[in-house]
């Protein structure tokens, strides 16, 4: 099976590596909060006036009670005492477009509400608050028998949490989830409260929310003033509820004051929030999969769908709308790999890995490390057995089900194929499409056959054959021709049959065109690829966590902090600018003068909106200008970020509010795999200039009045 090379078009630098096997640095790793007292004398000796008791506390509010896992991949913060709440942009850009029509286009225009009646309210949005975590490593994995299969102790670990679970949610309106801990040798509970009633306040024009747009992102330096505003509400008991009218703003534990006395190069900051995933730890044979076999599929064809949808979106305003959420969520994958994979041919991180792999197996060689001798070899072997298949299940991810033509109809096709079974009821009929009208209603809002079928035939272009899938050319030809699910009101029609005609339901669906096709593709994935690669999967996730255990017993004085699995974590750091290249340095902090000076009126992401010209020339920027008098828009910092640390707050030492974490520099993408303090930055909007747009640019004063501002 052929393969896609594009790699040799990434140049590599020549910045060496930070060693793998030395304890982490101070602005490296994501730190447990109720551990966090072991990194206590650190941070304060780095600037923290407070305690790791504020910052995490059992028994009374702390900081992370105004911290929350924002929608279900994101984090934002409470600012206020009315449930007010502050995330990025781009975290609130599903239900900015939600709420976005023709008429009332909020996400050109942005949206302010001026009363608490006027909040918009976001149906499936939530947000949830930890209320303890601890850890359970003894409940699940003590007393085990000797002698487990793989497959017994992951049964009897998964029936221990199971019950673990039920008990802790028992009597209570709380949601417990148990997570492992480098890689299955820990696990820690971590108990939840879920709101569910969650209203969009405000949002700045994607002008300014999302200004650079794609071509910014992962990039230093930025000017995007990525937030918006929701609220939080609750039941006149100040619990969680449903959507209701009756319904009143939440009052919480604890919300964040915002500091505007200003920032300086070297300030200690750091970061609360729910980072969503890292792999430090792997071995090289891993490192190769992603930067060698994943990426350069997944960035070839990432690249000609967002070529044509760029192009259907400058060419109509509607087309714009509908495809701005989907261009957004394919293009930040897509830029991240490019980065990540440039980073580690630049860190050369598979040799790094390899060199300590080497001492890793002499150390196996001796009677303290003889239990782990087995374990890299075995991983090698799993890893060339997980290849082809890994490889084919990309492929099919990112080329053969990308038409989204596709999804729907199979999501048809599995409520026919469900209706066609004996005993099928009329309940069951009718719950089918109640589930499948929600769904239809939603991706039609936001779908157009003519973009999809681009897509479609560019991605058919690149290789049918790679799959091994290879439909009928007729059915190539045909699919979008005649498929009903091309149309909205068709495929809308048929959700209309009733039980007792349910056969021609059936009939209709699986002779459709795109149902054939999708049963083929999805087929092909979901019934060979995807088992065979969970398959190889679970037998080296098995082998990874006996390789986590050799590398903690061999590097007993090494404090290893654990990946990231979206669980809430600290990491600290500060206010430092980086040099990407040869006789080139980036400052860490950016201004209104660099918004003007990318303003572009040809180009979307650059066009600056008149407003805040107006304010520019009059330099009116109110409390928010720094010193000089010039206003700021974002800093980075050296704080460990990855994707969940999405609208994190960032904070100084005295656990003041200072900015919203939004992304990373792109030269520092690959610290998911393998960090490097010279390079890797998180990118923070200067709360400052979130301030300033709220106030100067909205009039949004009410909301402003609401917050507790530190001078």
């Amino acid at each position: 099976m052929k393969r896609f090379w594009i790699l040799s078009l990434l140049l590599a630098g020549v910045l060496l590596p930070a060693g793998l096997g030395t304890p982490a640095r101070a602005d490296e790793g994501m730190w447990i909060p109720m551990l966090l007292n072991r990194n206590e004398a650190d941070m304060q000796s780095k600037g923290l006036q407070l305690s790791a008791e504020d910052i995490y506390s059992i028994n009374h509010s702390s900081l992370k009670d105004a911290v929350v896992i924002f929608g279900g991949g994101c984090t934002g913060e409470v600012v206020s005492d009315r449930g007010l709440l502050f995330t990025n942009h781009h975290c609130g850009f599903g239900q900015i477009q939600y709420h976005s029509s023709l008429e009332h286009d909020y996400l050109t225009n942005g949206f302010w509400a001026a009363t608490e009646a006027d909040e918009l309210p976001c149906p499936g949005l939530s947000v949830t608050f930890l209320v303890r975590m601890e850890d359970v490593t003894e409940a699940l994995l003590g007393g085990l028998p000797e002698g487990l299969s793989e497959k017994e102790r992951a049964d009897s670990v998964r029936q221990r949490t199971q019950a673990l679970k039920e008990a802790t949610e028992a009597g209570t309106h709380y949601r417990a989830r148990i997570v492992p801990f480098y890689y299955g040798n820990q696990y820690y509970m971590f108990v939840n409260e879920v709101f569910e009633d969650v209203r969009l306040v405000g949002t700045p024009p994607s002008n300014i929310g999302k200004f650079g747009g794609d071509t910014d992102n992962w990039m230093w330096p930025r000017h995007t003033g990525d937030f918006s505003v929701f609220r939080i509400y609750a039941d006149s008991n100040n619990q969680p509820a449903p959507y209701s009218a009756d319904n009143r703003p939440y009052r919480p534990r604890q919300f964040f004051p915002i500091s505007l006395r200003g920032l300086n190069p070297g300030d200690f900051t750091f970061v609360f929030g729910y980072p969503g995933r890292t792999q430090e730890y792997l071995s090289s044979y891993a490192v190769h999969q992603v930067a060698e076999v994943e990426n350069p599929i997944r960035i070839a064809a990432r690249t000609r769908r967002l070529d044509v949808i760029k192009a259907a979106m400058d060419a109509d305003p509607l087309t714009r709308i509908q495809y701005a959420a989907k261009a957004a969520s394919i293009a930040n994958g897509w830029k991240k790999w490019i980065g990540e994979s440039k980073g580690i041919a630049r860190l050369k991180t598979v040799e790094v890995k390899r060199a300590f792999e080497k001492e890793f197996t002499a150390w196996t060689l001796t009677d303290e490390g003889a239990a782990y001798r087995g374990v890299l070899p075995a991983l090698e072997a799993a890893y060339q057995a997980l290849e082809p298949y890994n490889t084919m299940s990309v492929m099919l991810q990112e080329i053969g089900m990308a038409p989204e033509l596709l999804s729907i109809a199979y999501a048809y096709g599995q409520l026919a194929e469900a209706a066609s079974a004996d005993g099928f009821s009329d309940s069951a009929w009718q719950a089918g499409l109640d589930a499948l009208h929600k769904r239809t209603e939603l991706f039609y809002k936001n779908y157009d056959p003519r973009v999809d079928e681009a897509i479609f035939r560019t991605l058919l272009a690149m290789n049918h054959e790679e799959m091994a899938v290879e439909p009928d050319a007729a059915t190539q030809k045909d699919l979008y021709a005649k498929s009903l699910f091309a149309n909205a009101d068709k495929a809308g029609a048929l959700l209309n049959t009733p039980y007792a005609k349910r056969k021609t339901f059936i009939k209709t669906v699986e002779n459709d065109v795109a149902c054939k096709y999708a049963r083929l593709i999805y087929g092909q994935y979901l019934n060979q690829v995807r088992p065979t690669v969970a398959r190889l999967s679970a037998d080296i996730d098995s082998l990874q966590r006996l390789y986590m255990q050799g590398q903690m017993a061999m590097q007993p004085e090494r404090r290893f902090y654990p990946d990231a699995n979206f669980t809430l974590r600290v990491t600290y750091g500060q206010i430092q600018g980086f040099s990407p290249a040869d006789a080139v340095h980036y400052a860490p902090f950016t201004t209104i003068d660099g918004i003007m000076a990318k303003e572009n009126p040809d180009i979307y992401d650059y066009v600056v909106e008149d407003r805040l010209k107006e304010l520019y020339a009059a330099q009116d920027f109110g409390p928010y200008a720094d010193s000089a008098g010039r206003l700021p828009v974002a800093f980075i910092a050296t704080n460990h970020t990855t994707g969940g640390n999405s609208g994190s707050p960032v904070l100084n030492g005295r656990g003041e509010l200072i900015g919203l974490n939004f992304d990373r520099n792109w030269e520092g993408t690959m610290s998911d795999i393998h960090y490097d303090p010279t390079q890797c930055r998180n990118i923070t909007l200067d709360i400052r200039y979130c301030l300033f747009i709220i106030d100067k640019f909205a009039g949004a004063q009410r909301l402003i009045d609401e917050l507790e501002i530190r001078r």
